[in-house]
């Protein structure tokens, strides 16, 4: 048995996860989902990782999945417990010393996502519609409760420093969307490449997989716990 540590996005939200939870169970897995402190403005991607760390405790045969800003969050906790697999999701890959707000600028996001946009026909203005960037492909119903609830995203983890000086020499993987509207696939090749020196996986499907296509996520997950040699 592993335990899967699933790491949301902004937000902050463990109901992001909550299509995923169930199908790992069934297969025998213990599961960790916590809620992250994100409309807490005290708190930083450092209190995102001890929340994350508290909630694992001694379990091993850890599997740590980030999605989305959530690839700030779990390399953080892959420093301070001993992580088998990082899987990251359609996630952000930041630098030694950049801050989540540097971030965008940095890796070119806020250009590849316009690009993409306008090769869509859509013309982006400064509140862009979450249904069409994030949950083009997510179930109506499921799409609606997301966007009903979860809490606002505070600015402060956007503005502290990273706080590693490296990644951490853990196994990686890494799944890109290739419908992905925030992220796009080209984008997110080359970020990958430049910044981890690994070739991403690919899966179809927007933002979200954890919603709008959990059963492939979850193959997708359990086949690298399964070349990793894990329980």
């Amino acid at each position: 048995m592993a335990t899967y540590v699933l790491i949301p996005g902004a937000g902050g939200e463990s109901w992001h996860w909550h299509r995923v939870v169930p199908l790992l169970r069934e297969r025998g897995h213990d599961v960790v989902a916590p809620d992250l402190p994100a409309d807490d403005e005290t708190a930083g991607f450092a209190e995102y990782a001890d929340v994350v760390v508290r909630a694992i405790g001694d379990r091993r045969n850890l599997v740590v999945v980030g999605h989305s800003m959530g690839g700030f969050v779990a390399p953080m906790v892959c420093e301070r417990v001993p992580v088998d697999l990082m899987v990251l999701v359609a996630a952000m890959v930041p630098r030694p010393g950049e801050s989540g707000g540097e971030w965008w600028t940095a890796t070119g996001q806020q250009r590849a996502m316009r690009e993409l946009a306008e090769r869509r026909g859509v013309v982006l203005g400064e509140d862009f519609d979450p249904r069409d960037v994030f949950f083009h492909d997510v179930p109506p119903g499921i799409a609606a409760e997301a966007m009903a609830g979860g809490l606002e995203q505070s600015a402060r983890p956007f503005a502290d420093p990273w706080p590693l000086d490296r990644w951490p020499r853990v196994p990686t993987r890494f799944l890109l969307c290739r419908d992905d509207r925030m992220f796009p696939a080209d984008f997110q090749r080359r970020v990958v490449r430049e910044r981890l020196g690994i070739e991403p996986d690919e899966m179809p499907g927007g933002h979200m997989p954890a919603l709008a296509r959990p059963s492939e996520l979850v193959e997708r997950l359990e086949g690298y716990r399964v070349r990793a040699g894990l329980p």
